[in-house]
């Protein structure tokens, strides 16, 4: 296995995954719960307070064997817009790009007006972006505002 020495730390390369980069560090944790990988077998590396030049600080997770669909990316959007995911193949990055917050969110937060239909019935939530910094989305039954620091994820 590769090792690589980065800002006096030593992280073992990983062949084939995902490197989830430039996670706020305040986030880490929730892109962790919200993609399920305490749940996982596959070998995890994350670091957390990490010497950034770009943002500071921050916190990288690295999943050995994993690879996210759309609806994991639009999770990490939500929580981390400023992330970036690095794909490896053969211990090389093959693609690296930033996540984007969709315009449309759909079955992945939960409204937090307890009233909202989405909360009383089956019917799969929906969100418009009002904004990306922080993140906030607006209810498309009840039309009530949910900023990112009390979004609950659809688990």
């Amino acid at each position: 296995m590769s090792e690589y020495k980065k800002g006096g730390y030593i992280v073992n390369a990983i062949k084939d995954g995902t490197v989830i980069d430039h996670i706020p560090p305040r986030s880490l944790f929730k892109v962790i719960s919200i993609l399920g990988l305490e749940k996982i077998n596959a070998q995890i590396t994350f670091g957390n307070n990490l010497d950034s030049k770009k943002h500071g600080k921050k916190g990288i997770v690295k999943i050995t064997d994993r690879f996210f669909d759309d609806n994991e990316v639009n999770r990490i959007a939500l929580v981390a817009p400023e992330a970036i995911l690095n794909i490896i193949r053969d211990y090389r990055v093959v693609e690296k790009h930033e996540v984007t917050v969709p315009q449309e969110v759909s079955g992945i937060v939960k409204c937090v007006n307890p009233t909202c239909i989405t909360n009383n019935e089956k019917v799969k939530t929906i969100f418009y972006l009002v904004a990306k910094k922080p993140v906030t989305l607006k209810c498309h039954y009840c039309e009530k505002i949910v900023e990112q620091e009390r979004m609950t994820m659809i688990l």
